[in-house]
């Protein structure tokens, strides 16, 4: 019970921090996306099922405040963490190449299909314009970003794991 509380703090801190910290920080007109970051994380460090729900409320949180369409945002996050829940198998402690690629290309892909869903439905085909001032921009900011947010959400993840064995008997323990 007390996880699911620091969770979902955590995603209001980091949806304040997202809207407002970071939306004065902002370069080229361009935020990071930490609400992302999260996700990936979380789906990367906890699997498939913490990633959906984590990505799920991420989403919700911005179709609440920010979106015309309630629910698009927390579908394409709730996917972005189920697909990186898959990569729950190759999590290595300390090692952060992998999770930066992960943040790297679910951003980009969130991208390209917000452009899709938003922008060339209602034909707006400047797709090149797009990319060269918003998508790229936004990816790169939100990979740097992302190396000091990973650290602090591998040790809250280590604190998590921690916790979850202090309460579980050992299998090669059990007589």
């Amino acid at each position: 019970m007390r996880k699911k509380v620091v969770i979902a703090i955590l995603i209001i801190v980091t949806f304040i921090m997202q809207t407002t910290i970071f939306q004065t920080l902002a370069v080229a007109s361009v935020a990071p996306n930490l609400l992302l970051i999260l996700t990936v994380t979380f789906g990367f460090m906890r699997g498939k099922r913490d990633g959906i729900w984590i990505g799920f409320f991420c989403g919700l949180c911005i179709d609440l405040l920010y979106s015309g369409t309630v629910g698009l945002n927390a579908l394409i996050y709730m996917y972005i963490g189920y697909l990186n829940g898959f990569l729950y198998k190759v999590f290595y402690d300390e090692d952060i190449k992998v999770p930066v690629i992960l943040i790297g290309v679910s951003d980009f892909a969130y991208s390209i299909i917000i452009y899709v869903l938003q922008f060339l439905m209602r034909v707006r085909l400047d797709f090149v314009d797009y990319l060269q001032h918003i998508i790229i921009p936004e990816m790169v900011y939100t990979i740097v970003i992302s190396i000091i947010f990973y650290r602090l959400l591998y040790k809250l993840n280590q604190k998590f794991v921690a916790n979850d064995m202090e309460g579980q008997e050992l299998p090669w323990l059990k007589r």
